[in-house]
């Protein structure tokens, strides 16, 4: 899956969830960054540095992507090390549960 299919499957995702009202910075290492503002009604994702965020998650894009797939619980894979979290611990639980299948 490349990061734009990814970017796509998360839009879409969210677009049926209420809004998280935060903005998030996905970083996947080499294989790129996402942004993600949900502070309106439709969430917007981009490719890139989005700049300030108030939460930030940095994981491989394989990771999230077994965690999008529901075969990688997100609790575990931050227990694990495999997911790390900067700033706001809140949305990103929030964020967790409205990407859930």
């Amino acid at each position: 899956m490349t990061l734009e299919d990814f970017m796509d499957a998360v839009q879409k995702r969210l677009l049926t969830a209420p809004p998280l009202g935060a903005r998030v910075q996905f970083d996947f290492g080499d294989d790129g960054k996402l942004f993600l503002d949900g502070r309106g009604p439709a969430p917007v994702v981009t490719l890139g540095d989005g700049g300030e965020a108030e939460t930030g998650l940095k994981c491989s894009l394989a990771t999230f992507q077994d965690i999008l797939s529901g075969a990688l619980d997100p609790t575990m894979a931050y227990m694990m090390g495999k997911l790390k979290i900067q700033g706001s611990m809140g949305y990103a639980l929030k964020l967790s549960n409205m990407l859930e299948d």
